[in-house]
């Protein structure tokens, strides 16, 4: 192919000056014309044959003038339909049309002229999305405004990795939901908010009926006034139930440090995630909560874990972490309680500590582990369909609780929220039986011969039926055989007891 050296007016230009000639000469002169086209222009050849034959028509042809069906006043009113439809798409809205504009002209809101009504209403669903794209567009996808904001906040929410931690004072917590929908994310379940303090381990749970900004920050409110310290860091994940303007508001309002993760690294935030998994699901386990009734049972459940887990239960803390090429070792220090490690703090007031000594002093672990797995059992009842009654503690109650301890170990799993559902028993076949039609023989054989074995049994029936039953089916034979054992031995047993029972029977009856 030569290379193109003119414009592509005057190609056209060319066009237009040699086709009639190409189309009038002769076979020799048309490959004459042909190369030379071809040599100037550089189109292909059956290209160049093509707009050759074909330049007459369209020198002859005009573009036609275009006039414009749907004008504005067109446009405006699919607009203010679409608005009263709820915006609904243009498939939705054509069927639509008729009854929208018969009832809003029937309550005066929407007086159309006929030539413009007449146009709407002919307007297919394809001209109708078409007329109303622009108006789509510059409203977002999903016609909220407030959507292109989230980006903007969520760049102005420093990040904060796990290494820029060091030795912060109590109060800076990170904080992370934990979904409790089960097998299934679909529909409205419960969420646990996790809130976890990085110098002393202390964690706060709180149960929300549904993810939203407006309980997070309730939530925070809540648990300011109940912490044994200020809260002054809040460090979360980049959900938007985090990441929104009623959040930022409110810790910009109360002086807290607002931070975030790195997208996708949740090493970032690993103290809480480690509180998801040791503490939540730890109680809760993994079945789908939903409802009011369920939000009350876990409200419960972690008013009586928040005491329980930060005052009778030690954790380790990451003291030190040191990479030697591939090989990362850690120190950690004494497991201690969240409790112990604030108290141990001097960035907590003494006023404070006393208070926290006074309130060990008079828990009960017991009676709060009593509580804990009360509130499990009713988050199982629940999860299984039952209604479930507030349950008081007696003192009966406790008591047998704390004489079970010492042999709970034998049931096994004790935490109702982590015992698996039994699977109901198997009690049918899932192949057809081999030997169903010959197990009468095979029967009338064993009464003759009962000390026969089912090996023997098998190459007789293999004998009779050739090629019926293969070798791997002996297994199969020697279960139904011992099976068979089983039951003649239990009849035995059984015929002796009755012989026993009729002659003391008849024994009775002499005496008498």
């Amino acid at each position: 192919m030569a290379k193109k050296t003119i414009s592509k007016k005057a190609r056209e230009e060319l066009v237009r000056a040699i086709g009639e000639r190409y189309r009038a000469g002769n076979r020799p002169e048309k490959l004459r014309i042909l190369d030379e086209f071809v040599a100037v222009t550089g189109y292909h050849r059956k290209h160049a044959i093509r707009l050759l034959n074909s330049a007459g028509a369209r020198a002859r042809s005009k573009k036609p003038s275009v006039t414009r069906v749907y004008d504005d006043a067109v446009q405006e009113a699919l607009v203010v339909l679409w608005e009263a439809s709820d915006r609904v798409c243009g498939k939705r809205l054509k069927p639509l049309l008729p009854i929208l504009v018969s009832a809003l002209e029937r309550h005066g809101h929407l007086q159309l002229d006929e030539t413009v009504s007449a146009k709407v209403l002919s307007a297919s669903a394809a001209t109708i999305d078409r007329m109303l794209a622009g108006t789509r567009a510059s409203i977002g996808r999903d016609g909220s405004t407030r959507s292109k904001a989230a980006p903007g906040i969520r760049r102005s929410i420093p990040v904060r990795t796990f290494a820029d931690w060091k030795e912060p004072a109590p109060g800076y917590m990170e904080a992370d939901l934990v979904a409790h929908g089960g097998e299934s994310m679909e529909g409205s379940f419960l969420h646990s908010l996790v809130l976890t303090d990085i110098a002393s381990g202390w964690t706060e749970c709180v149960a929300l009926v549904v993810r939203a900004g407006t309980l997070i920050t309730e939530a925070m409110e809540r648990l300011r006034t109940t912490m044994p310290f200020p809260l002054r860091g809040f460090d979360t994940d980049n959900g938007s139930e985090f990441i929104n303007e009623l959040v930022v508001a409110y810790c910009t309002e109360h002086g807290i440090e607002f931070t975030r993760s790195r997208p996708y690294r949740k090493n970032d935030q690993a103290w809480v995630e480690q509180k998801n998994g040791s503490v939540v699901r730890r109680l809760v386990g993994y079945r789908r909560l939903e409802g009011i009734a369920a939000a009350e049972v876990l409200s419960r459940l972690y008013a009586a874990a928040r005491l329980f887990v930060n005052f009778f239960q030690p954790s380790f803390k990451l003291a030190e972490k040191k990479r030697v090429g591939s090989r990362v070792s850690k120190r950690y220090q004494l497991p201690q309680t969240p409790c112990a490690r604030l108290l141990e703090s001097e960035a907590v007031s003494e006023g404070m500590k006393e208070r926290l000594k006074d309130v060990a002093l008079h828990l009960d672990p017991l009676r709060l582990l009593d509580e804990i797995r009360t509130a499990q059992h009713q988050l199982v009842r629940l999860t299984e369909g039952d209604s479930v009654q507030t349950v008081s503690h007696p003192q009966s109650d406790l008591d047998q609780f704390l004489s079970g301890l010492a042999t709970a170990w034998q049931d096994g799993e004790v935490r109702p929220t982590h015992r698996k559902i039994p699977k109901p028993r198997r009690d049918w076949r899932t192949r057809k039986d081999p030997f169903e039609a010959v197990w009468p023989g095979v029967c009338a054989w064993l009464d003759a011969e009962p000390d026969r074995t089912a090996k023997e049994l098998f190459q007789r029936l293999q004998c009779e039926h050739p090629g019926a039953f293969p070798d791997g089916q002996l297994r199969t034979l020697q279960r139904r055989i011992k099976e068979w054992r089983i039951a003649a031995a239990r009849k035995l047993v059984f015929a002796g007891q009755m012989r026993a029972d009729e002659s003391q029977t008849s024994f009775g009856g002499t005496c008498q």
